[in-house]
């Protein structure tokens, strides 16, 4: 099974998603491992700053591709509720009440991505492949993508990277202020460790406060996610993404009919 180990050096607390010989791929299991973990952390009075990574070579290859095929079976009101559940599993990583780094090393793709853009910040590997290619399977975006992406790069980057499903660099991603730095593979944990420890050396009620006053908007997001789940129901009855999905498969580009 899948799980979210935890790791701590004083104030800080490292998450690490734990699925590496899947590529740490977000299935509902690794996500209630990484919402158990939250619950945890959350009742910690001593916690000061969160690192969250990938084992392995991967921060997070995206959805489960099984998952979603499964899902295609569902009923639309089934599905929809299927993935607000999910989204929340993994975005309670936002309701941490101490500032959230996420280390990003190799692929961080679709979902994968969207849940180190849900961290205050981001280091992340220079040549890490990273993607919203959501649309490129014949699926809407979700995992908060509409409101995460604009929020960090703005709209006309957001409208860029969420309509062509193009894969993108970790240098673009500091080049587009989507990240804070980025380094060498095996520097990028290191470095997240150390900004963490930096932060948990301040003083904490007003780490937190900065942390309540500097972060996303719960209403917006939340917003975002009910109609992303509306969109991913109606994605999960089309042709489109059976269609993606086969080519995913067989290895070619897909043959998108609208349907």
């Amino acid at each position: 099974m899948p799980e979210v180990r935890l790791e701590r050096d004083g104030g800080v607390t490292t998450l690490v998603l734990d699925d590496a010989r899947r590529k740490n791929t977000m299935t509902p299991e690794l996500g209630d491992a990484l919402a158990a973990r939250v619950l945890e952390l959350k009742k910690d009075p001593d916690l000061r700053a969160v690192v969250l990574t990938g084992a392995g070579d991967a921060f997070s290859a995206g959805g489960d591709l099984s998952m979603l095929e499964r899902l295609r079976q569902a009923s639309f009101a089934e599905a929809r509720a299927f993935m607000m559940g999910f989204y929340q599993r993994y975005l309670s990583l936002t309701e941490l009440p101490v500032p959230v780094i996420a280390a990003v090393r190799g692929p961080a793709i679709g979902a994968g991505l969207c849940v180190a853009l849900a961290a205050d910040l981001l280091i992340v590997d220079e040549d890490a492949r990273l993607a919203l290619n959501f649309v490129q399977l014949g699926l809407h975006p979700g995992m908060g993508a509409t409101y995460l992406a604009s929020r960090k790069v703005g709209a006309q980057r957001a409208a860029d990277l969420l309509l062509t499903g193009r894969r993108f660099t970790g240098r673009d991603a500091v080049a587009w202020g989507m990240a804070l730095e980025a380094t060498p593979a095996e520097a990028v944990l290191p470095r997240a460790q150390a900004l963490a420890a930096q932060i948990a050396e301040n003083a904490p009620l007003a780490i937190r406060a900065l942390k309540s006053e500097l972060g996303l908007d719960r209403a917006a997001l939340l917003t975002a996610l009910d109609r992303e789940a509306y969109e991913q129901a109606v994605s999960y009855g089309s042709a489109d993404l059976g269609e993606g999905l086969r080519a995913l498969t067989e290895k070619r580009k897909p043959v998108f009919s609208g349907t």
